[in-house]
């Protein structure tokens, strides 16, 4: 009898074991920010010294941007590294690979939407500004300027309705036009150019309310290259 209970006890201990080391393997094998995404083409760049002289750092609208105009990229030697989906979180752990070790003059942040998506989880206003300042401050401490992207209006989050975000964009748009005067960012304003009376986004320029189309980007386009020449010549 107290072997067989010896023997069951290993056995249980054997299985527990193998349980956690398959779950730390699963563990192991993700790539929760994606620095795996662009980590070909990054390398590519640093070996031929090709440096772009501005990145783009966002999620989806971002990603969608280059999907939707990739001439807009192209001619004027920006780089696209958006991600669809991410997180403020997720975009401050690869900002090294995808940003920093690029050596641009000039980084354009747009960050903050699928936070307050709860994408990632609940975020509150500060959790997203702490990532953002946190990135900012990397870029300014590699002597790149910095370009503060409003966060987009969204009247509704399609895919988690119900969260009623058009009160937290406007505080973290207002943290991110204060934060940019007092340090010496540019602070770019979408947000006032693309928004309805609901303060969501105008018909026109989305399909589904968050994701700009691309009449949308044309009226982004101007906007961003003129906060790049500000930032540049700053």
């Amino acid at each position: 009898m107290q072997k067989c209970l010896f023997s069951l006890a290993f056995l249980f201990v054997f299985i527990s074991l193998n349980a956690q080391n398959q779950n730390y393997k699963e563990l192991m094998e993700q790539d929760w920010p994606e620095l795996k995404r662009y980590h070909e083409k990054n390398q590519q760049i640093i070996q031929n010294k090709a440096w772009p002289e501005v990145v783009f750092m966002g999620n989806s609208i971002t990603e969608g941007w280059i999907n939707t105009h990739p001439e807009f990229f192209e001619d004027n030697n920006y780089l696209n590294r958006g991600i669809g989906g991410q997180t403020s979180p997720q975009m401050l752990i690869r900002f090294t690979p995808d940003v920093l070790d690029l050596k641009p003059e000039v980084v354009v942040i747009l960050a903050g939407t699928n936070d307050l998506a709860a994408n990632t989880g609940y975020s509150s206003v500060k959790m997203i500004s702490d990532n953002i300042r946190a990135m900012a401050t990397l870029a300014e401490k590699n002597n790149i300027k910095v370009v503060l992207s409003s966060v987009l209006p969204v009247y509704d989050y399609p895919w988690r309705p119900g969260l009623e975000p058009v009160s937290r964009i406007q505080e973290l748009n207002e943290w991110m036009e204060n934060y940019a005067r007092e340090n010496n960012h540019v602070y770019l304003d979408y947000f006032s150019s693309m928004s309805n009376d609901q303060k969501g986004m105008r018909k026109e320029y989305s399909e589904d309310g968050v994701h700009p189309n691309a009449k949308a980007y044309s009226v982004m386009e101007p906007l961003v290259q003129e906060a790049i020449n500000k930032a540049l010549n700053r």
